[in-house]
């Protein structure tokens, strides 16, 4: 075993705080955003593809997504997909367009999606944590191995737990601002 790299764990912990803005980006806080669909599966051409494959999504207004389907004949798998993705929103086709109207969020849906974001945030710091767990089990089983001190084992985990601080502080901000967005009427 060589000498632990702690650059890949902080590669790792940085993927988890882009992990949770990528599924921060799903969640609807009462404005339109192309990343809304980023979940819709289209059945297209005997098998499923993401909605961005077979449409062009944009965002016309702030409360309407437009989805403008490329094959004439995808237009009902389209909107049917939307319909069974759970987001809530219903299409209106005009033509090989569909125009998704995003309805303004009650308050308890409001509080709903504020703690669903908690629970990614919390899938987050967990996911940091296990990283946190495995650099260091990494760096015990290095000076076991006599490849580095046990001063310098000391002084490396002491940077994977700043690395480990630094990551939950940014998942801790990105969830403040999500809260607040979400919040916002």
């Amino acid at each position: 075993m060589a000498k632990p790299d702690l650059k890949s764990y902080r590669d790792r912990m940085d993927k988890a705080v882009g992990a949770l803005k990528e599924e921060f980006a799903g969640l609807r806080t009462g404005r339109a955003n192309v990343g809304l669909l980023d979940p819709v599966q289209v059945e297209a051409y005997g098998s499923t593809a993401p909605l961005n494959s077979v449409a062009a999504i944009s965002v016309p207004e702030p409360r309407m997504i437009s989805v403008n389907v490329w094959d004439k004949g995808m237009v009902v798998s389209v909107e049917k997909a939307i319909r069974a993705a759970g987001l809530g929103l219903n299409p209106i086709v005009d033509g090989q367009t569909l125009r998704i109207p995003i309805p303004p969020l009650t308050e308890e849906r409001r509080r709903d999606l504020v703690k669903l974001a908690g629970k990614y945030a919390e899938q987050q710091k967990i996911a940091v944590r296990n990283v946190r767990r495995d650099a260091n089990d990494d760096l015990k089983k290095a000076e076991k191995a006599s490849e580095i001190s046990q001063d310098e084992q000391k002084r490396m985990e002491t940077e994977v737990q700043k690395d480990t601080d630094a990551a939950i502080k940014r998942i801790d901000e990105t969830l403040k601002a999500k809260e607040v967005e979400i919040m916002q009427v």
